[in-house]
């Protein structure tokens, strides 16, 4: 039940959804009709203004490690996924998301020898049509890349996040916390940890998939909207829903 209201409410917390729902609420309500009017204009200028949009994922987002401070080895890098879309044809390939950074740069870890087996964990996290597995699809994409097969597992039954925190420490009897490294999307990291952390597993780091650019202060960015920062406003509040459910839940 709580997979699928948290699906619901991902649907419901985004800009646009939001923008909607006040510009429609203005129909109804004839004594507020301009007030409401105005504020959905205001809502949908506030949710494309790039400027603050960049501010507040930067502030949210765990920044990346570069490597030349990645001065210790892992036994094992978890990578979580959520980077492809299972619904795309044809079938006889992967198709990734701007979320492949989180494949590409573990990698570059495995080939720097940072982490030395790569554990890819996540199954289909849709409510219908769930047969596809994506961590499967990625162990392809890993042993494509030259990853070494007995250098990867995968846990492929979960379906979100907080399912993945409890899967991953059953498949690795007897390792510690410590020598392992978390991959995942920066926007992604912080409820990432609290879900390991819940079960007992503090684990390090390694963020990827960064969603900001450095601080600009030109017109384009200050005042002219852009359709990218809509984007940053929804995975920000699909990020903050979550959140708020997985604690009301007590995953974190």
């Amino acid at each position: 039940m709580f997979f699928v209201l948290s699906k619901i409410l991902n649907y419901l917390a985004q800009p646009l959804m939001m923008v909607a729902v006040v510009f429609a609420a203005s129909f109804f309500i004839a004594r507020w009709r301009r007030t409401l009017r105005v504020a959905a204009w205001a809502l949908l200028y506030f949710f494309c203004n790039d400027f603050i949009a960049n501010e507040v994922m930067t502030a949210w987002e765990v920044e990346e490690t570069p490597w030349t401070k990645m001065d210790k080895t892992y036994e094992w890098g978890i990578v979580l996924t959520g980077v492809t879309r299972l619904d795309t044809e044809p079938r006889d390939r992967v198709h990734f998301t701007r979320g492949a950074d989180r494949v590409m740069h573990t990698v570059q870890l495995y080939q720097k020898g940072i982490v030395k087996n790569i554990l890819v964990s996540g199954g289909s996290g849709r409510l219908i049509h769930n047969q596809v597995r994506e961590a499967d699809e990625l162990y392809d994409v890993f042993l494509t890349l030259g990853v070494d097969s007995t250098h990867l597992r995968v846990e492929s039954e979960s379906r979100n996040t907080a399912e993945s925190a409890r899967a991953v420490p059953l498949l690795l009897p007897g390792v510690e916390p410590k020598d392992c490294l978390l991959i995942t999307s920066a926007f992604h990291m912080r409820r990432s940890l609290a879900c390991f952390a819940k079960q007992g597993w503090n684990v390090d780091a390694f963020s990827t998939d960064k969603r900001t650019h450095r601080r600009m202060y030109r017109l384009d960015v200050l005042v002219i909207p852009s359709y990218e920062a809509i984007g940053i406003w929804q995975t920000l509040l699909k990020e903050w829903t979550g959140m708020v459910a997985y604690r009301l839940a007590g995953y974190i």
